[in-house]
């Protein structure tokens, strides 16, 4: 065996890696754009953030390279990472990576780096469930491909009134709207943290009918960017690390309650892990439903609506802090593809299920029926949402 080279060896070329390449030259062509520094394969900039790219679809028709880039942008004050999904094409690498790294720029970093000058904000005020808010939104530029026949337009002028409906306690929000036509086909999509929002888009059908793309690809694209004036006042307990492990303490004890009186015992085991009565209701409700949502194919709303006495009120998912922490940990335990019973045994606990083993007996299937959102009740008096 040799255990050393010899001297006059020559070092096998490292094999090349086309999406690393293709990854440092965007990486470079943002860095160069943003004047930010290059370190660890993302662009550090000023006030704490960070942005990543991640290299999707690559291929290359009639001499034209096509590709998509994702762009990850961080922030200590974010509470789930900013993504910003972009396709790009020129007739060289160098050529798409420059257009992607244009489009990131135009619809993102713009209204951030406004944010970060407090340059010419809107102001935006919340008020829902014995709460208030104040919001800076800025949004500038539209991102459009393929339309030339008309005059660009502010996309959030078309949702302006919802906005303040779909804001809650975080010190930043987010919205992305994104409409798409080729022929037949169309995409009309909002998203709000990265959580798609489906009453939203009902506002942007007419206005994508309208266009006439024929043979060609048709395309808009805005982001929104809504920074609280206030500091982040949630209690650490609300903290995201500290939900994700709850919720998946949770949903381990729920796959191994056999009764009612287990359930009881998962109710107060809950709440001392929890360490918060109001937490530990929203975890123990709302992972259930968010298991039916996700594996019995029924449509469901924005909303929720939480049962006060006679009461039902209404507001929206995106403005609890809990219910989207809840269904990464929800879709993160679905994609390890877990057996049927164990889904099963936490699925029958929703009220959902419930409603709709009914509807089924009616002759009604899942995929028909449309929900408007998850009603709940939570029974302490100082019930508080953030």
């Amino acid at each position: 065996m040799a255990l050393f080279k010899k001297k006059n060896q020559q070092a096998e070329p490292e094999e090349k890696n086309p999406v690393k390449e293709i990854k440092t030259k965007v990486l470079e062509c943002l860095n160069e754009k943003l004047n930010g520094n290059l370190y660890d394969e993302c662009v550090i900039m000023p006030r704490g953030y960070t942005i990543d790219v991640q290299i999707g679809r690559r291929e290359e028709k009639d001499g034209i390279k096509l590709l998509q880039v994702v762009f990850i942008v961080r922030n200590d004050e974010f509470d789930e990472p900013l993504l910003d999904p972009v396709d790009a094409q020129g007739t060289t690498d160098d050529d798409a990576a420059k257009m992607a790294v244009e489009i990131f720029y135009g619809g993102v970093w713009h209204p951030i780096d406004q944010s970060l000058s407090k340059k010419n904000p809107i102001h935006i005020s919340v008020n829902y469930l014995r709460q208030h808010y104040d919001f800076d939104m800025y949004s500038q530029s539209v991102v459009r491909i393929g339309i030339k026949d008309k005059q660009p337009v502010m996309l959030m002028n078309y949702i302006k009134s919802e906005i303040p409906k779909y804001l809650g306690s975080k010190k930043y929000y987010w919205i992305r709207v994104y409409l798409s036509k080729y022929k037949d086909r169309k995409i009309v999509e909002v998203r709000v943290n990265g959580s798609v929002c489906m009453e939203l888009s009902r506002f942007y059908q007419a206005y994508v009918d309208a266009w006439n793309s024929n043979d060609s690809f048709m395309s808009e694209k805005q982001y929104a960017i809504f920074v609280q004036r206030e500091d982040d006042k949630c209690p650490e307990v609300y903290k995201k690390e500290h939900i994700v492990d709850c919720a998946k303490q949770c949903i381990e004890m729920m796959e191994n309650c056999n009764s009612r009186e287990e359930y009881m015992e998962l109710v107060n085991k809950l709440e001392e892990i929890v360490g918060d009565k109001n937490l530990a209701s929203e975890i123990r409700i709302f992972i259930p439903e968010i298991f039916a949502k996700l594996t019995l194919g029924y449509r469901e709303g924005d909303s929720l609506f939480l049962i006060e006495g006679e009461a039902n009120i209404e507001f929206k998912k995106t403005q609890l802090r809990s219910y989207f922490y809840l269904q990464q940990v929800v879709l993160e335990y679905l994609s390890k593809k877990p057996a049927q019973e164990r889904v099963t045994k936490i699925v029958t606990n929703s009220v959902a299920f419930r409603e709709l083993k009914k509807a089924h007996e009616q002759g009604h299937e899942p995929q028909d029926l449309f929900i408007p959102g998850t009603s709940y009740r939570v029974g302490n008096d100082d019930y508080k949402v953030w």
